[in-house]
């Protein structure tokens, strides 16, 4: 090949779509890293805004997540962040909850369920943003039987397995209804009611939204629907995304990485308003001032 070819090559329109969608995978990979997401939140619309078939898209998202959450998971469990039985509790207990949700879904109104998850959700952020101390039940006078001691860092937190355990199953549940991965209430979930600190929270969430991704993942695959040329040459992007993220989450302080988190809970939460038409209604709200202003323009 001459150095002709090559160059036109790169010129190709189809090379630079196919280097776009790369490196926005790349991006999203990154940001989602560093706060213990898969990501599947985007790379699914992503690969069908660029005219990838639904189904394939909605496999290749999973083994996507697989790819970024074992990336992010060897960063951070290199930097001893990640709590191994806790991640593999929790999720058993979430992933209960998630078919629950999902097989509830049927009796009840999709749009009462997104207004109810964008309210949780923005009220976790506002704990996540602002300093906020622990639930006190984390950090015992006394020791129950309920009380797991779980140690990170020469500290000792107690996890109140009686309230881990079903605000988890609650948190898959709503989750499962809604259609969102449970990462985005798993963090909050530990960071705030269980005391367990940011960045261990960000470690294990990156290790559980892969075990979530895994059981899709084999679901998608048992009806035919994985491509897995494309899947290889985009888990490239998203791996070393992870790597670059979980990197990068490392050299943040816990109080800047939990108001970030903060911060992105509120993004989510304004996704889900937009996606119920909630400006919509805003909008048309406003259109009494548009009658005013034109009556106010008409008499000067």
């Amino acid at each position: 090949m001459t150095l002709a070819d090559l160059l036109q090559g790169l010129t190709d329109v189809r090379f630079r779509t196919w280097a776009l969608l790369w490196c926005l995978l790349f991006v999203v990979a990154v940001v989602f890293s560093m706060l213990g997401q898969g990501g599947g939140t985007l790379y699914t619309p992503i690969q069908v805004l660029f005219g990838i078939d639904f189904h394939v898209a909605a496999t290749t998202s999973l083994f996507l997540i697989m790819v970024t959450s074992l990336s992010a998971t060897l960063v951070y469990r290199k930097a001893h962040k990640v709590d191994w039985p806790l991640a593999v509790v929790l999720e058993a207990v979430t992933a209960t909850g998630g078919f629950a949700g999902g097989v509830g879904s049927a009796w009840v109104s999709g749009q009462a369920l997104s207004w109810l998850f964008a309210a949780v959700v923005s009220f976790a952020a506002f704990f996540m943003i602002r300093s906020y101390s622990p639930c006190p039940l984390v950090t015992p006078d006394k020791w129950r039987w309920y009380h797991w001691r779980r140690r990170y860092d020469d500290r000792t937190f107690a996890v109140n397995l009686l309230l881990a355990l079903p605000v988890s199953f609650l948190a898959g549940l709503v989750s499962g209804m809604v259609g969102v991965g449970g990462g985005i209430l798993k963090v909050p979930l530990m960071v705030l009611l269980l005391g367990i600190p940011m960045d261990i929270a960000v470690g294990t969430s990156a290790l559980m939204v892969g075990l979530t991704a895994a059981g899709g993942f084999a679901g998608h695959l048992a009806v035919g629907h994985w491509d897995w040329r494309l899947s290889l040459v985009l888990a490239l992007a998203v791996f070393l995304g992870g790597q670059l993220g979980a990197r990068r989450a490392l050299r943040l302080d816990r109080a800047r990485m939990k108001k970030l988190f903060g911060w992105f809970l509120l993004l989510i939460a304004l996704v889900m308003v937009i996606r119920n038409g909630g400006v919509a209604e805003m909008l048309q709200g406003l259109d009494w001032l548009e009658t005013w202003f034109h009556h106010w323009k008409t008499t000067e």
